[in-house]
């Protein structure tokens, strides 16, 4: 007489069913969290450039990727970085787990930078001018993407040098982390910041139109 079977067909297949009806009423193997919604990101992502790089080896050319993002909350924080892969997906990931490792605080007055400054670093030089309430933001895709992730909503801004987007961008945050405000500067003269007499534009506005 030959035993009972233990696999297949046999007496196993209630076994495998009490598992599935588990599985079930878990949800899943992952207990449910399939369909748990997904949290969300707060954090503003702006991508650059892109760039295709080729690398000559011995069966031809092998492609692979880098991608410039600018990452911000769009309340005074902003970072950016590179990430370089096989895929342009892949490359915008990485640099934007770096660009969140990076990130730094930029004093700002309302929607507006405190004052007019240059940023440079190499070739390339960044002018940016505070602007009144409603301007927008007058800058080109390097610099426009950093100022969005910051969360300046007017400002003037101009190339005064090398138009590269890498060269841009780090003279656009140079400029940003090189702000001064009026309680930072009184600070350090040792007085109160209304006697120093400076008055943003956008408070400048608000007495004009009252």
């Amino acid at each position: 007489m030959p035993g009972p079977q233990r696999g297949g067909f046999g007496g196993g297949g209630d076994r495998g069913s009490d598992r599935g009806d588990r599985r079930d009423r878990r949800g899943g193997r992952d207990g449910g969290r399939r369909d748990a919604p997904a949290e969300k990101n707060p954090l503003l992502e702006r991508i650059v450039v892109t760039n295709r790089v080729a690398k000559v080896v011995k069966g031809g050319r092998r492609f692979s990727f880098n991608a410039l993002v600018a990452v911000g909350d769009g309340q005074g924080k902003v970072g950016f970085a590179t990430g370089k892969a096989n895929e342009v997906s892949e490359a915008v990931r990485k640099a934007v787990d770096a660009a969140r490792r990076r990130m730094v605080s930029v004093p700002l007055t309302g929607g507006t930078i405190p004052h007019e400054i240059v940023g440079e670093h190499g070739a390339g030089r960044v002018l940016m001018k505070p602007a009144a309430p409603g301007a927008g933001v007058i800058a080109g895709g390097a610099v426009r993407a950093v100022m969005e992730c910051a969360g300046i909503s007017d400002i003037l801004t101009k190339s005064l040098g090398s138009t590269n987007p890498h060269n841009m961008v780090l003279a656009a945050m140079e400029g940003l982390q090189s702000l001064t405000t009026v309680e930072q500067a009184a600070r350090e003269r040792g007085v109160e910041p209304t006697s120093i007499g400076y008055r943003s534009r956008a408070k400048a506005k608000e007495a004009v139109s009252a």
